[in-house]
């Protein structure tokens, strides 16, 4: 019963929000790193996280999950309440930097650090080079999970099956209470989009996953592979566009339209046509870290579809576009 009346919060708050939005002129305005073609409503991100932060108390006050997971996660409030400020406002990077590195700091404190990394021939058991590593990923999965907010319902698809992923693998109510809490955006947020998520959404999402990640990890060394390889289709894509514009010597502060996902709404696809190909690549994944024994092989099979996907992509839509 919580999770259909979550349901219906996220939904009811995302129409609310969109209404608010158009009469105050809240809109995301076409630019040049736009996917979208007319002025849209932002701060959809804010029905989420009303809904989320709600089903979060209610599993803490229920005993539902655990302590630890609870306060990490409710750091979350932090950085979606700067990133709100900054979708209204436009803040400066080094508030933003800032903000990443207390919610970063704050969940690591929370969560205990991150007890060792598991590197399949050796392990990294160092508290200091495991908490700087964490540091850093939980800084990366916040922007990255930003920057692959660019198409309708494409940020929004992904939450939802990390959600249902991970409570198929590790259980937990916290996963149903994210998959409602973005299922009733996401109701507004498909194609054509009637709402964006905005940073207050996507900041808080990407930040939700590496406390995840960290959380189970912290559990069962593999729990980091497994979380990884089913996030790879994100990550894999900004990080690999990231160091292609590196090197090709661009202004990386610079807005761009390179991501994978991009090119290929730039090549003629619809919006939906990428997300059900993001949501196809999403299943294969799931399937292999089920169906296969070996981790290490996992991985690189993972990594090796993907640049197959990436080398398609550049086939369809060249890089240097």
């Amino acid at each position: 019963m919580i999770y259909l009346f979550l349901l219906l919060l996220s939904f009811v708050l995302t129409y609310l929000i969109k209404n608010y939005a158009i009469k105050k002129s809240l809109v995301a305005h076409v630019n040049e790193r736009s996917s979208h073609t007319t002025p849209t409503p932002h701060g959809g991100g804010v029905a989420i996280a009303l809904t989320w932060f709600t089903g979060l108390f209610y599993l803490y006050f229920s005993d539902s999950i655990d302590e630890h997971l609870f306060f990490a996660l409710l750091v979350g409030v932090i950085i979606s309440a700067v990133s709100y400020l900054d979708d209204l406002f436009e803040l400066s990077p080094k508030i933003r930097l800032f903000t990443q590195a207390i919610v970063a700091l704050l969940g690591l404190y929370f969560l205990g650090g991150f007890k060792e990394l598991d590197l399949f021939i050796f392990t990294i058991q160092n508290q200091f080079l495991t908490n700087v590593f964490a540091f850093f990923m939980i800084i990366w999965f916040i922007n990255l999970y930003n920057f692959l907010d660019g198409i309708d319902a494409y940020a929004g698809s992904e939450a939802v099956f990390l959600s249902i992923a991970g409570f198929l693998l590790f259980g937990g109510a916290h996963f149903l209470v994210l998959t409602v809490a973005v299922l009733g955006f996401l109701f507004w947020n498909w194609h054509k989009a009637k709402i964006f998520m905005g940073d207050v959404g996507s900041t808080l999402l990407g930040y939700n996953i590496a406390i995840f990640t960290i959380y189970y990890a912290n559990q069962n060394a593999q729990s980091f592979w497994i979380l990884i390889i089913l996030f790879s289709l994100f990550w894999f894509d900004a990080t690999i566009t990231l160091f292609r514009r590196k090197r090709n010597g661009e202004q990386l502060s610079k807005a761009h339209k390179k991501h994978a996902y991009q090119r290929l709404t730039q090549s003629g696809w619809s919006h939906e046509r990428v997300v059900f190909f993001a949501m196809a690549l999403n299943c294969l994944l799931f399937a292999l870290v089920i169906s296969l024994s070996s981790l290490p092989f996992t991985l690189l099979l993972s990594l090796g579809i993907l640049y197959a996907v990436i080398k398609f992509i550049d086939k369809k839509r060249g890089f240097t576009c």
